[in-house]
Parts: structure tokens; sequence; C-alpha cells
């Protein structure tokens, strides 16, 4: 069944008028038009290679968040292309009734944590913090990214007896990844 389809039933029952939908099934509901806008994001994306998903959420006011990277950046220009198309195809489908909806396409936002294997990749060189499933933190340089951990570089002692250490982190036993910014 194409995206279309599945929205068609979704909606013409959403749409339905009258029925009292219980609030667990608000989630179900948020999950299906969370597919459905990524089918539709990861057509429009496949223009461009070096791009890619991040994250789609739907809050309870139809108010849409699209989180969008990219290998070597992610132009305004190319933000406002997406953000048109995207928009295009929601309003067409009449996903919302009415048009009841915003859009917002951007970047995750450098505070955001890292998500995606691809995330990781692009910021290699780049001082990250992990913080671990068990809340502890360690800070150093994203020196490599295999499939299943990171390898991350980092100072141990104070002064001459300063130490270069190297830590492999397994992605299971990592809670966040946040990029460190220093000016």
């Amino acid at each position: 069944m194409n995206i279309t389809n599945q929205y068609s039933t979704f909606a013409a029952k959403r749409n339905g008028g009258t029925i009292t939908v219980p609030f667990f099934f608000i989630s179900i509901a948020v999950e299906i038009l969370k597919q459905i806008e990524e089918g539709w994001l990861r057509e429009i994306l496949s223009e461009y290679s070096d791009l890619f998903l991040v994250d789609v959420e739907i809050r309870p006011t139809n108010n849409i968040k699209v989180f969008i990277d990219g290998d070597t950046g992610f132009s305004i220009d190319a933000c406002t292309r997406i953000n048109r198309k995207l928009y295009k195809a929601i309003e067409e489908a009449a996903v919302y009734p009415e048009g009841n909806f915003s859009l917002e396409v951007s970047s995750p936002g450098i505070t955001e944590p890292l998500k995606l294997y691809r995330q990781y990749n692009k910021n290699i060189g780049r001082e990250v913090e992990v913080i671990f499933k068990d809340d502890s933190i360690k800070v150093g340089i994203l020196t490599a990214v295999a499939e299943s951990d990171i390898v991350l570089e980092y100072m141990e002692g104070k002064g001459k007896k300063t130490v270069v250490q190297t830590l492999v982190i397994p992605f299971d036993n990592i809670k966040t990844t946040t990029v460190q910014i220093k000016f």
C-alpha cells in the first residue's frame, strides 16, 4: 500500500467526525502521520545525496518539525526548497483538516545530541561530550566511528603528567553525545 492510500484510510477514520477517540490512540495517530510524512521526506531527500533525515516531531497542535542534516552542511536554499515541497505534499493530501498545521524544516542545531551514524561520522575530529547510560560523562575528541562504537581521545592528569587516553565506547553504552562548541 503506498503512502497516499495509507493516509486516505487513516484520514477517513480520523475525519469521520463523531467518534470519541481514547487518549492512547492519539499517540498511535501521531506515529502513523509521522511515518507518512517521513515517506514523503525520503522521496524529497532522494534529490539530495548529501542530506539525510534526522527526525520528525509532530506536536498535538499540528506543528510539524523536521530536522535534516547534511554530510557537508545544510544550506538555507535547500531548506527552503524541501520545506515548500513537503508543505505542498501535506496540503494536497489534506492530512490536516482545513490546512490546520505549521511546518518547520531545519537542521537539528549544534546543541542537539547526535542521533545517527552519519552525524557521528561528520563530526570526527570535534570535541564531544558523551553521557553514558549510567549518567557518567566523558569529554574528548571523537577520532573514529565504527558500526557498533566510537573512539574518543581525552586528556587525563594535570600539567606535565597529562596523558592522552583512548576510549572505545559501544553505542549501546551511550545515552547522548553532544558536540561541544569552543569560542
